[in-house]
């Protein structure tokens, strides 16, 4: 290849309001992306070229509800309305999951969008079976429910609105202003202990949010959003996730004090993890925006993980080991304790209000059982 091809190729994946650098192939394709790069000759200034366009894809699951089992987190259900996520956080451990489809953990990540169009029906469907028991239901425990698209397509609210008239439980973990679109039916499922809201912060720091995290909210929207739904009455926590060493780890004690101020009753945190070909990504990405930073993140990430990029262990690949990783907990229980200590911070969601209607023919009544 030569260098002015090079040069072109460059260009055209220096994409304004995207997260990652690259679109290697997945792990499972077989195949080489070829991409024509004529096009890049013509456009003389950089600024011109035009953005990536996002794609919606249809995803035609027949079921909803999934169930997961993890070590971790333990055991529980979650519903997830999208496949990919256009907020393009460059750290997302979700990213291989696009490899599934022979479909990069890169920019077709946050560029090529899976649609769950059913999810409300099929969840309506799955509460009626009486082979459910109610419990807690996550939204969304891998890609955010308030991404973007739904603006316009108001999936995730429409789930909300059988999860209420079911009285059914739901966790909300999101990093979108959008959430506070729907204030109104989690304020009514706050009032029967039905709904727990988590808003994730990365850093406080704008620039470094706005690249490390380009299509999602700001920091300042994402505490003003925790301040909008706690003086809703709705429960909101604040989770530091992910924290990265050498970069945002500093941070932490800025992030309680003003998640606190803002209302948020509760808070937790994440060690960043780096799964497959996100270390790459993330690598590339360190090299492109921060290369004076570059080896010493890495070179901290490394101290949390044993001496890799990514420990898969189940107990210590959300926390991390050695000594870095116990100054980081030791750092975040001593302003939690400084920010939180008169904080109500348990909540128990209530299952025993959950309540199916009736069925009239094929019409649901508002009778219930």
């Amino acid at each position: 290849m030569s260098e002015s091809q090079k040069k072109s190729l460059d260009l055209i994946f220096k994409t304004k309001g995207r997260g990652a650098v690259s679109n290697d192939s997945g792990r499972f394709n077989k195949t080489q992306r070829v991409y024509d790069i004529t096009d890049a000759d013509y456009y003389v200034d950089e600024e011109d070229i035009p953005s990536l366009k996002t794609e919606y894809l249809i995803d035609n699951t027949k079921t909803i509800i999934n169930k997961f089992d993890s070590e971790d987190l333990g055991m529980g259900l979650s519903v997830n309305p999208y496949r990919g996520c256009e907020h393009g956080c460059i750290y997302c451990y979700a990213r291989p999951t696009h490899e599934y489809f022979n479909l990069s953990a890169g920019l077709d990540f946050e560029s090529k969008i899976f649609v769950k169009e059913k999810a409300p029906e099929l969840l309506r469907e799955e509460l009626m079976k009486p082979k459910y028991q109610p419990e807690a239901i996550m939204m969304s425990g891998i890609t955010d429910c308030y991404q973007p698209i739904e603006r316009k397509l108001q999936i995730t609210r429409r789930c909300l609105e059988v999860l209420a008239e079911f009285k059914n439980p739901v966790i909300m973990i999101t990093k979108n202003f959008l959430i506070t679109r729907d204030v109104d039916i989690l304020s009514e499922m706050a009032k029967d202990n039905l709904v727990s809201v988590t808003l994730s912060v990365t850093s406080l720091d704008e620039n470094l949010a706005r690249t490390m995290e380009p299509r999602t909210s700001s920091p300042q929207r994402r505490l003003e959003a925790i301040k909008i739904l706690s003086e809703a009455g709705v429960p909101v926590s604040v989770n530091i996730a992910p924290v990265i060493p050498g970069l945002t780890d500093h941070e932490i004690p800025r992030i309680l004090e003003a998640a606190a101020h803002a209302g948020a009753r509760s808070a937790n945190y994440v060690m960043g993890r780096l799964p497959h070909s996100v270390k790459d990504l993330f690598v590339e990405w360190l090299d492109k925006n921060y290369p004076e930073k570059k080896d010493r993140v890495i070179s901290a990430i490394r101290d949390v993980r044993g001496g890799k990029l990514y420990d898969s262990n189940f107990g210590s690949r959300m926390r991390g080991t050695g000594a870095k990783a116990d100054h980081v907990a030791e750092m975040f229980h001593i302003f939690r304790r400084k920010y939180f200590m008169d904080k109500k911070s348990s909540l128990i969601l209530r299952t025993d209000l959950f309540k199916r209607p009736k069925v009239k023919g094929d019409q649901f009544s508002f009778e219930f059982e």
